[in-house]
């Protein structure tokens, strides 16, 4: 029987429930397409990341030969912004617009930002390789130019994704959140995905001319993606009367009383080192199943997909385990504790020269990984007070964020240091694997420290009476 492609898609649409993950997030007031377009901005979001950190890391260091440590620093300049998103998104809780609008202003400016970060970024890079007729250009211009750009990239990123994510939860019933957190986040893994495989092929060819088009392409198409995700989406509030003064709470007051009630400073703390255990990894995998374990580039390019296969997994089965009442303080728990055996058999890969095993710990690295940052978001967003989503995971991507480029950075001088001072340390069949090994057991002890963190806030939720449960909710 045929069915025209209208009926066919409302037909799709009717069933997703069925076959897509999260697709029961949805509700009569705010459906699925709707979702869906909302998440564009995550979409965005991943496309600036893997542009920043994967495709212009390559070329800047292969194609323009730029120094290894300036593009280290160029690249760690957006963490400088993350600190200040707390700030971001308690300045969104309270904004007074004209429209009307609190979240919309903010997404709006990030996007500019982004924009304008991509905007010079190309021209930019340019300069800073001495590039066709930017030879004879002073250095520091090249070098000032960039760190403006990728700083303002950075700080559009921030902004977007610390209001973006509060608009949602704004729009959803708390009893949603756990799918929305999973839905958000699948749509930055496929941004991250779809993002890399077309820089990819775009750059293939490389020419300067193709990377200003690159730049330039992924610019308009951040701008566009976030333009349609906020289309239509906030709803307006009653217009400010102008003869009322404009008073806001201070955010020092604010943030005080956030850190004071409940267990706040504990969660972020939390937040921060299993983080931070998860991320150091993020630069050594592939260098580590090169140099150790003799595999191929195209067999080493496997590690990101695998990595994303996992969180795919990780963040499907966590949605679907708290959308049914779940714990997200003891899904993080599990996540710290699966991390643990996944870097053991990272390690005891390089013993046993296995590329399965380390393929296979990878996988399980991904999966226990979304398992925590799953679990460790929907708990900020199931405890931010009334008027205080913005600053709640505000508070919690400024530390991922922070932790994250501290992990990155640490990993690499740590690895670079214990080959440099243990040269003759030679347990394992290759001498340079230990660098990364110590690396790996680092990251296994920060999550046997995370657990043990983590478990006194689960007992406590976990014994706390029914009727005081919703109360320890709202002030943690």
């Amino acid at each position: 029987m045929n069915r025209s492609p209208a009926n066919r898609f409302r037909l799709w649409l009717a069933n997703s429930p069925r076959f897509l993950p999260f697709a029961d997030v949805a509700t009569p007031d705010l459906p699925l397409p709707r979702l869906l377009r909302l998440s564009l901005f995550q979409v965005s979001v991943g496309m600036a990341l893997v542009l920043l950190v994967g495709t212009l890391n390559r070329v800047m260091i292969v194609e323009l030969g730029v120094p290894a440590s300036l593009v280290g620093v160029m690249i760690a300049m957006p963490v400088l912004f993350a600190p200040l998103r707390a700030l971001i998104g308690f300045r969104s809780d309270h904004h007074r617009c004209a429209l009307g609008w609190r979240r919309v202003p903010f997404l709006w400016q990030g996007s500019l930002l982004q924009f304008g970060g991509f905007a010079i970024m190309p021209f930019a890079l340019l300069v800073l390789a001495g590039a066709g007729h930017a030879a004879d250009a002073p250095p520091w211009i090249g070098r000032l130019s960039a760190a403006l750009a990728f700083l303002l990239v950075g700080a559009g990123i921030h902004v977007v994704q610390t209001v973006g994510l509060a608009l949602a939860t704004d729009l959803t019933e708390q009893s949603s959140h756990p799918r929305v957190v999973g839905l958000m986040y699948v749509m930055l893994l496929s941004g991250m995905l779809g993002s890399a495989l077309l820089f990819g092929h775009a750059l293939d060819d490389f020419t300067p001319g193709r990377l200003v088009q690159v730049i330039q392409t992924a610019a308009v198409t951040g701008l566009a993606l976030n333009a349609i995700a906020l289309w239509k989406q906030e709803p307006r509030r009653a217009l400010r009367t102008p003869s009322l003064p404009d008073v806001r709470p201070s955010f020092k007051i604010t943030w005080q009383h956030f850190l004071a009630t409940g267990s706040a400073l504990r969660s972020l703390f939390v937040v921060g080192l299993g983080t931070l255990a998860f991320s150091m990894a993020d630069i050594l995998l592939e260098p580590f199943g090169g140099q150790v374990l003799g595999m191929e580039v195209s067999a080493t390019t496997r590690l990101t997909a695998l990595l994303a296969a996992g969180g795919l997994a990780g963040f499907a089965f966590a949605s679907r385990v708290l959308g049914r009442g779940g714990a997200p303080l003891r899904m993080a728990l599990a996540g710290a504790l699966l991390g643990i055996p996944a870097f053991m058999s990272v390690i005891l890969a390089a013993s046993l020269q296995s590329p399965t095993l380390f393929l296979f710990g990878n996988l399980c690295l991904g999966f226990s990984g979304a398992l925590f940052g799953h679990g460790t978001l929907t708990a900020t967003m199931q405890s931010a007070r009334e008027n205080q989503a913005g600053l709640a995971l505000g508070a919690w991507g400024a530390v991922q964020a922070t932790a994250a480029g501290a992990g990155v950075a640490c990993s690499g001088i740590l690895r670079d240091l214990i080959d440099t001072l243990a040269p003759r340390l030679d347990v394992l069949p290759a001498a340079h694997a230990n660098g990364y090994v110590v690396v790996y057991l680092v990251e296994a002890s920060l999550l046997v420290l995370t657990a043990v963190t983590l478990l006194p806030l689960v007992l406590q939720r976990k014994h706390l009476p029914e009727t005081h449960a919703g109360r320890l909710q709202a002030s943690s």
